[in-house]
């Protein structure tokens, strides 16, 4: 696999028309997917208009953005074209044949069924192959047709980590030349004054897991090795898990756990806040295609427990303590090893380091470049 970006200088190439899906950017509560296309978008716009030679960028949406979402650019266009239903494959299609850009480039998974052109595509994870029974039989069906779709039919195809790159080859027969891995970033989250230990009932001190809660994220482990820690552990932290419950949560997780605290969904106002009042993120989760809140609890100067599978080790390298999901006494000596006055500076300092090697306007650069070229 390609990792992208041998070159970020590209000025003098031809000027290109770029066809962006810029959908997912609309969402009101963003997740890891829309909050990559927000970002990525922003900062693509960015970088091309610091070219000599820009651009012409037309953004798709199915709902009208907000103001103020993208910055204003004489070199983009913005279409709002609504549709109920089946938006991508019917309505966004036909603009994109009518209008026929040089290449379309969709940052989520999912390219039309017809349409003419070149096209770019991201594929963040492919969760669903590994993990068949966290998702509905006519959801997972849908992921595997249209990204089996997509990974063909593009000329070239992003993905968020090394890992998933690594699962295209391996469950798609997908072509290493045309993968290129362009990583994801953060931003530090925001904090707050507002009290949320108060706000959510959180107890002083607390082990912290962000995301949604659902077997794929290993919460009935994560509980587990924290029950366990707790039982041969003098210390009074509790355990907080912040995200909405996902689909197959089982509320037999939370069985005789008095001292885990489940907040459901939370604003990313008050993410930054969580982050900085907890002893650890702990992040166990059996796959992820791009692991954010390991970047953000570092951007934040708390310690990370994660797992060793999935990309997880690429975001985390030396800057946290890596663990097997499968085996909860692992999980919870690591509750014990973060404690430790030593580590968690080291830790704390290392992950200060780690989190900006990762950049939006040097992946934004790269993207572009790849667009840029995809004719040539």
């Amino acid at each position: 696999m390609e990792q992208s970006g041998q070159q970020d200088s590209f000025n003098g190439m031809s000027r290109k028309h770029i066809a962006i899906d810029a959908s997912r950017s609309t969402v009101s509560a963003p997740t890891g997917t829309e909050y990559y296309a927000q970002e990525l978008i922003r900062n693509i716009i960015l970088a091309n208009d610091a070219l000599d030679y820009p651009h012409t960028l037309t953004l798709y949406f199915r709902d009208t953005p907000p103001k103020g979402l993208f910055p204003m650019s004489a070199h983009v266009l913005q279409k709002v074209i609504p549709f109920q239903r089946a938006w991508t494959h019917l309505r966004f299609a036909y603009e994109v044949s009518k209008d026929k850009p040089d290449v379309t480039f969709v940052p989520a998974h999912t390219l039309p069924l017809l349409f003419r052109g070149d096209a770019v595509v991201t594929i963040h994870d492919l969760g669903y192959k590994l993990f068949p029974q966290a998702h509905p039989f006519p959801q997972r069906a849908y992921l595997d047709f249209t990204t089996r779709h997509s990974a063909n039919r593009a000329r070239v195809i992003f993905a968020d980590s090394q890992a998933t790159a690594h699962d295209l080859v391996r469950f798609y027969g997908i072509a290493e030349r045309k993968i290129q891995v362009i990583y994801p970033a953060i931003h530090p989250p925001q904090m707050t004054n507002a009290n949320i230990k108060e706000k959510y009932g959180l107890p002083e001190r607390y082990f912290l897991f962000i995301g949604t809660l659902q077997p794929r994220k290993n919460i009935a482990r994560l509980i587990k090795a924290y029950t366990l820690w707790r039982k041969n552990s003098n210390e009074n932290i509790g355990l907080v898990l912040a995200g909405k419950k996902g689909w197959l949560f089982d509320e037999t997780w939370l069985a005789n756990t008095e001292v885990v605290h489940v907040t459901g969904y939370i604003d990313d106002a008050e993410k930054g806040t969580f982050y900085a009042h907890a002893e650890a993120l702990v992040f166990p989760s059996l796959y992820e295609g791009f692991g954010f809140p390991v970047l953000e609890a570092m951007a934040c100067g708390t310690p990370v427990i994660a797992s060793n599978t999935s990309s997880l080790p690429e975001l985390v390298g030396d800057a946290g303590l890596l663990v097997n999901p499968l085996d909860i006494n692992t999980i919870a000596q690591a509750l014990s090893r973060v404690l430790d006055a030593n580590t968690r500076k080291a830790l704390i300092e290392r992950g200060n380091v780690q989190w900006q090697q990762f950049s939006w306007q040097k992946s934004a650069r790269r993207a572009l470049h790849a667009l840029a070229l995809v004719q040539l």
